[in-house]
């Protein structure tokens, strides 16, 4: 028996960003939408945990594009998001700072900003800076999402933004080799790879930040929240503790899905926000033909992170309103790979906003790179079941990561009243990513049609959506539900709608 009443009924696997938009602009246009999720809290990466009272948001660090007619601002709008989420803005002189080597540098909001923020540091190189942020909006104009129009009728994929690595571009627009450090330090939000991230990549996320960035105030579970309140309002249902175990399929098409508890629900669509690489270990169907399945599979994944949350002393420590990235030296900068005994050799140092104008830091997290293989000994346990040798092991590499946060910011240390830590065995077992992958798949520039997923499947009634269409992060997920309610509701209604709200 179906759960619905109607035959426009809509099934989505995951309550992370990408599925929450999805199934809210569905809703909106007269979808009955059913999300399933295996978690108890909804979100994905937006997810936070409390410990002894303190709040943790544990994926979504800053947003971009959030002042008054900028594209973010006007997004945030259309979904609703305006009536819960409050802001804390970054510093537009400087919102990420970047230490290489013991030398300092700033990213400014804006492009002239950002221009006379280097330029300082390389006044011989001011034409360099200016191609190098000039050249990614170029590329950012060309897409569908920057101007809300079509611009082609496949809108998520510009094959020469595609074919370029990200590393030749900026190699292409200046031979300083500490400028192109600078311009490679953000490499934290995308897990650079120089011979295969490519160059769209770093221009949607750069561009992102670009206009202007802020932090979410009190916790970036309160997007999820919204978004869920605004389903719901419009006749939508959300299932927590709902693990999907199987999509099931007749000879043509979806039909339904079976729950790890045992129950079954049919709906006439199925999106899932799930990895495509888990999402098809659901499917037994014959419909994914092996070559299809086969080719998902061998896409590989960015990789994952080890993060340490620190609960800091009560005004002990002054809140910094940007975002802290660390490279022992300019090797360091736009390495995914590191050795153990130097370990870490890069961090991302972020502060957590109480208010939207803070003085003191009641909390912080500090993440950098970890390879699944340095945690794969504990791979089949759950999370708080793996055993004192694991937890010696994340002891460890917390206190080396304080060490070195301590170094930079003298005295911290003696500041930190308790930390926590997640491991990539954390983030595979909350987000479901394969071997806890930050940011999904790789999106390779050699071959960017094979590693790139459509959110049309074989399957004629099931979807993608999520970060693994088209790219990550708030900019890149959202314009990926998009893309998927798309193939529901007309493109130039979406965006028209979200032009003329």
């Amino acid at each position: 028996m179906s759960i619905f009443e109607n035959k426009k009924d809509v099934i989505i696997a995951g309550s992370g960003l990408g599925g929450l938009v999805c199934g809210y602009i569905l809703a909106k246009n007269g979808y009955h939408v059913s999300i399933f999720e295996k978690n108890q809290q909804i979100g994905g990466c937006l997810q936070t945990f409390v410990r002894k009272g303190v709040k943790f948001d544990t994926g979504m660090h800053y947003i971009g594009s959030l002042d008054e007619g900028q594209l973010m601002h006007r997004l945030f709008k259309y979904l609703n998001l305006w009536e819960d989420v409050r802001l804390s803005p970054l510093d537009r002189e400087g919102y990420d700072v970047i230490s290489i080597g013991g030398d300092i540098y700033k990213y400014a909001n804006g492009i002239d900003g950002f221009v006379e923020a280097l330029a300082a540091k390389f006044p011989d190189n001011r034409d360099d800076i200016r191609r190098y942020v000039t050249g990614l909006r170029e590329i950012v104009e060309a897409s569908f999402i920057y101007n809300l129009q079509r611009t082609s009728p496949d809108m998520t994929f510009d094959e020469s933004a595609h074919s370029i690595s990200f590393n030749d571009y900026i190699n292409s627009c200046t031979d300083n080799p500490k400028l192109r450090s600078v311009l490679t330090a953000n490499a934290f939000l995308y897990a650079a790879e120089k011979d295969k991230t490519p160059v769209y990549t770093l221009a949607h996320l750069n561009n992102f930040y670009l206009p202007s960035a802020y932090r979410i105030v009190g916790g970036s579970d309160t997007i999820a929240f919204s978004l869920a309140k605004s389903i719901k309002k419009l006749g939508g249902q959300i299932y927590s503790n709902a693990e999907i175990a199987e999509f099931i399929c007749n000879e043509d098409k979806m039909t339904k899905i079976r729950l790890k508890d045992g129950r079954v629900f049919e709906a006439k669509y199925f999106i899932s926000n799930i990895h495509p690489q888990v999402t098809i270990e659901k499917i037994k169907s014959p419909l994914l033909r092996d070559v299809y399945r086969q080719r998902i599979e061998g896409i590989d994944n960015t990789v994952s992170c080890f993060t340490v949350y620190l609960v800091f002393r009560k005004n002990s420590v002054k809140y910094n309103n940007y975002n802290f990235y660390f490279y022992d030296s300019e090797q360091s900068v736009g390495k995914t790979q590191y050795d153990l005994t130097r370990f870490p050799e890069s961090y991302l140092y972020v502060h957590q906003a109480d208010s939207e104008k803070n003085e003191y830091a009641s909390r912080a997290k500090v993440l950098t790179f970890m390879r699944y293989d340095d945690v794969r000994l504990w791979e089949n346990s759950t999370v708080g079941r793996r055993g004192v040798v694991y937890e010696a092991f994340k002891r460890d590499c917390a206190e080396k990561i304080i060490d070195k946060l301590n170094r930079q910011f003298p005295g911290i240390k003696d500041c930190i009243a308790d930390y926590y830590t997640s491991s990539p065995l954390t983030f595979r077992d909350y987000t479901a990513t394969v071997d806890g992958s930050m940011y999904g798949i790789i999106r390779d520039k050699n071959s960017p049609l094979q590693s790139r997923i459509s959110q049309r499947t074989k399957i004629p009634n099931f979807y993608f959506t999520g970060q693994n269409i088209n790219s990550h992060g708030m900019l890149g997920v959202i314009v990926s539900a998009i893309s998927t309610a798309s193939e529901f509701v007309q493109i130039d209604k979406v965006l028209s709608d979200i032009q003329n709200i």
